[in-house]
């Protein structure tokens, strides 16, 4: 079918807009949110037209925990997600345009977490070939890296309400992007995190500090349909910072909902835009990588163990998932951080198994996809892989070590069997000559004398979630070591 066939073409990219991402907990696939008792029964003037009140499922201590799933409540009719976000946007609460203040601008700047470092090192490397030596160093900045337009629009509305309500109390129901230095800022900016219950996977979101009339923030990844129900309900000033690519993301799997397909989410089950997706689904399977679709490909040509598959995939389904019937009709959807092209072999992969198992004509009845692989992602990945063919000496990658689109940035040098580097913050290069990093999995490791003598040639990117300023504070250490100084 002409659809399937363009779908996975190659298309490059040449356009330097939109987006990007972040991460958390398994708290709102499967998860719940937390709060207070006392304002369980608010009133709901002022909610939306349409939307439906979050349905209690049990009470413990002085706090109501709710599940938060793609229904209403229990003995009701499905919750319509996308006609409650339409109308939630109506709301005089609600807020998404950035007003472009000036004053805003300079203040990010002047907090060094705006996108461009307006005379810095940065700056000048990208006036000059993405190039820049010193002493024994060679730097070679990727041409694609840092801040994407979706995260500095985020913080930017988020310093913009800041300046609207000073005096009003403001969460965030999540870092707003994940780069440490940023959500520091935010915290002097006295905007309370809302947090978890408890330290651990899953716990529920504890929102019993929040209270009409209070703003809140929701970050760049987006917030689960339930947490916004919530917050309307609670009759809160609504900041949504959502990147219009996860917005994108979401409105896939509602078609895949509306067809009655079950959406396969390429993504991590407990990042908080794949947890904010699926909130949107109906049917769900959130799978990592290709290992993964694997196992699932083979179930759907010749079944399996289904407790096996269920315990396998236990935090990483809906609620009711049967893998007998739910993987006949599926649509790809993916996060939009992941490896762009790990999503076009799963999309392949999954086309091909439809058609092997039903007939050629009959593919477009059980498998669906739209593209919603974000622009920014694809073009610092590409920017990637061009820069590690340079074979430089080391590789260096900064970006939050929460930060999925920046552990693939890592994982691209990997693979090349590069000696490559991933800090989140420019203390991490310590005095001594010692650095210590991050692997694309997750291992924390401490590595002595990482410069060695004599010239070096040193790529750098970073993250969507990156300021200029923090890349530059990352090289001002590397030099410094080079140079025998103080870091």
């Amino acid at each position: 079918p002409v659809f399937n066939r363009c779908v996975f073409e190659s298309k490059p990219r040449t356009r330097n807009r939109l987006l990007c991402t972040r991460s958390c907990t398994m708290a709102a696939i499967s998860s719940r949110v937390a709060v207070s008792l006392s304002h369980a029964h608010k009133s709901t003037a002022g909610r939306p037209l349409g939307s439906k009140p979050i349905a209690p499922l049990r009470t413990r201590a002085n706090r109501t925990v709710v599940r938060a799933h793609s229904s209403g409540p229990e003995d009701d009719e499905p919750l319509d997600a996308r006609a409650f976000r339409r109308a939630l946007s109506k709301s005089k609460n609600y807020n998404r345009r950035v007003s472009g203040d000036e004053d805003v601008l300079d203040q990010m700047a002047e907090a060094g977490i705006s996108a461009v470092n307006k005379g810095g090192l940065i700056a000048t490397m990208k006036e000059n070939g993405f190039k820049y030596q010193r002493g024994e160093i060679d730097i070679s900045l990727a041409e694609s890296y840092g801040f994407c337009w979706g995260v500095e629009r985020a913080v930017q509305m988020a310093y913009e309400a800041r300046k609207q309500y000073p005096e009003d109390n403001m969460h965030i129901t999540n870092e707003i992007i994940h780069n440490p230095t940023v959500n520091k800022k935010l915290k002097e900016m006295e905007v309370a995190f809302i947090e978890p219950v408890e330290d651990k996977e899953g716990s529920p979101k504890d929102f019993s500090n929040v209270e009409e009339g209070d703003v809140v923030i929701l970050p760049a990844f987006g917030a689960s349909v339930q947490e916004m129900q919530l917050l309307d309900e609670r009759g809160v000033q609504i900041v949504d910072t959502t990147c219009p690519w996860v917005s994108k993301v979401w409105n896939a799997v509602d078609a895949h909902k509306r067809k009655e397909f079950t959406s396969v989410i390429h993504g991590k089950y407990a990042h908080e835009e794949t947890i904010a997706t699926a909130s949107f689904a109906d049917k769900y399977i959130v799978i990592k990588n290709l290992t993964e679709l694997e196992y699932v490909r083979n179930y759907i040509m010749n079944g399996g163990d289904k407790e096996e598959f269920l315990v396998k995939f236990s935090k990483a389904v809906s609620e009711g998932f049967d893998p007998d019937e739910d993987l006949q009709r599926v649509g790809l959807a993916n996060q939009t951080t992941m490896l762009k092209g790990e999503t076009e072999e799963m999309g392949k992969a999954l086309q091909q198994t439809m058609m092997e198992k039903f007939g050629v004509e009959a593919v477009d009845d059980h498998f669906m996809f739209l593209d919603t692989i974000c622009d920014a992602t694809q073009e610092r990945q590409d920017a990637m892989y061009k820069i590690v063919e340079e074979n430089p000496d080391i590789v260096l990658v900064v970006g939050g070590w929460n930060s999925s689109n920046t552990s693939h940035l890592q994982e691209i040098a990997e693979h090349k069997g590069l000696t490559s580097y991933w800090v989140d913050q420019p203390s991490r290069i310590e005095a001594g000559n010692k650095i210590t990093w991050l692997t694309s999995w997750g291992e924390m490791k401490t590595t002595e004398n990482w410069l060695p003598e004599g010239k070096l040639r040193i790529a750098v990117t970073s993250g969507a979630s990156t300021p200029d300023k923090v890349v530059e504070d990352v090289l001002d250490r590397v030099f410094a070591t080079k140079e025998g100084e103080c870091v």
